[in-house]
């Protein structure tokens, strides 16, 4: 996230409330004190209020970034926090885990109905990490609650050449079409990009 950009749709006391926030952050490794709970992680929490909805998952984002959270931080973060707070933390992720160690705060994610956290979780972390049987049910699962496609980071490179995964969208079309449902147009995109189509 782009510190200066975020700053051009914020106002001077937005700003101020960041640069405090950021500042703690960046003090996250330092003692604390024997706090219960640094001051950073209540502003995570409050960034919305703060900063305006729209611009907080950047906000926490940066917070994340500056305090160079950790797995466990963010798997803390993440079990404590609110929909919008758990959001940001799988958005974060690309940024600050380079392995598959947080790949369970995805599965956690792809559990849920949530669209927004589905969402989130299909992002470059999931492109990079979910084994192909687990990315191949977070694409179903985009499908099944309405997650647009073009949300899955990496679907085309991810897809290609996937028999699978075709076999997987065929039977969830035909069983859509049996109940007497729709199929969503996303499907057939997928299909497409498997190259398996007939």
């Amino acid at each position: 996230m782009n510190r200066e950009e975020l700053d051009t749709r914020l106002d001077p006391k937005a700003i101020a409330w960041l640069d405090q926030a950021l500042a703690e952050a960046g003090e996250a490794g330092k003692a604390q004190d024997n706090v219960a709970v640094p001051k950073w992680e209540l502003r995570f929490a409050a960034a919305g209020r703060h900063c305006g909805q729209d611009n907080a998952d950047d906000v926490r984002t940066l917070l994340l970034q500056h305090a160079a959270a950790d797995v466990a931080t963010l798997t803390r973060l993440y079990h404590q926090g609110a929909a919008a707070e758990r959001r940001a933390v799988l958005l974060a992720l690309p940024h600050l885990v380079p392995g598959p160690e947080a790949l369970p705060l995805i599965e956690d994610a792809l559990r849920t109905n949530d669209t927004r956290l589905v969402e989130a979780a299909v992002g470059p972390y999931a492109a990079g990490h979910l084994d192909p049987h687990a990315w191949r049910h977070a694409v179903l699962k985009c499908l099944f609650t309405g997650v647009p496609v073009a949300a899955v980071a990496g679907a085309e490179h991810r897809a290609h050449g996937d028999a699978e995964l075709a076999r997987m969208l065929t039977d969830f079309a035909s069983e859509r079409t049996a109940a007497g449902r729709s199929v969503p147009p996303d499907l057939h995109r997928v299909l497409n990009m498997t190259g398996e189509e007939s």
